[in-house]
Order: C-alpha cells, then sequence, then structure tokens
C-alpha cells in the first residue's frame, strides 16, 4: 500500500518539501498549517483567534481535498508562541472544533517565524 500525497489550491503551499497531507490507506497527516491566505501567502489576522480561524480554514481546505473532515481527525497538535494565548486559542478551539468526542490534543510552545502565533497539524483516520 503506497502514500499518496494531498494538494490542494485552497491551502497555502508548503515552503518547504513536504505535502500539505499524506495518505496512506485509512491515515491522513495533515501537515502543520498556519495563517497564510492561500492565494497571497499573507498572514491573515493580528491575533490568536484571527490567526487559530484562518488556520482551521487551511485544515479543512486539506482534509476536503482528502475526502475527511473534522470528524475524522483523531490527534491535533497545537504549537504556540506563548502561554499567554493559551485561554483565548481554547476559546476559538472549543467553538471551531465541533461536537464531541473530540479528538486528543497536545499544546507544544515553540518559535515559528515573524508574524505567525499558531501552527497546527492533525492526524486523521479516514472511513
Amino acid at each position: 500500500m503506497g502514500k499518496t500525497a494531498i494538494t490542494t489550491a485552497n491551502a497555502p503551499t508548503p515552503p518547504a518539501k513536504f505535502s500539505q497531507a499524506v495518505r496512506k490507506g485509512n491515515i491522513l497527516q495533515v501537515a502543520g498549517q498556519v495563517a497564510f491566505d492561500p492565494a497571497t501567502g499573507a498572514i491573515v489576522g493580528d491575533d490568536i483567534a484571527g490567526q487559530t480561524r484562518q488556520t482551521f480554514r487551511n485544515i479543512e481546505a486539506v482534509l476536503a481535498e482528502a475526502g475527511s473532515s473534522w470528524a475524522d481527525a483523531m490527534m491535533v497538535r497545537v504549537y504556540l508562541t506563548d502561554t499567554s494565548h493559551f485561554a483565548a486559542f481554547n476559546e476559538v478551539y472549543d467553538e471551531l472544533i465541533g461536537e464531541a468526542p473530540q479528538p486528543g490534543r497536545t499544546t507544544v510552545y515553540v518559535g515559528l517565524p515573524a508574524g505567525l502565533l499558531v501552527e497546527i497539524d492533525v492526524l486523521a483516520v479516514v472511513d
């Protein structure tokens, strides 16, 4: 069983040589997405709430291209640049993630390129 790269113009083009997502069988790994506008490459949102919303839109575009959705998400990894963003991020995340059962989640604090406040990657199992 081979791997298939998932690519859509509705999410940002990766800045390096990797796929927006890779599927093998029913396993789908969505690469880390950030708040870039797929059409312009500009950062959308100047706060954690705005950037989280754009990041979700980008993830949803990749999931849709793979025939998937948040309902298939099993694990979400969130990378934040500042611990002070945790509460505001959680508020938007809880609004957008949908109904239970929720996917597992890990939050890590990291450095991201200038202006970016959040990065999210998703592991999904597609029926």
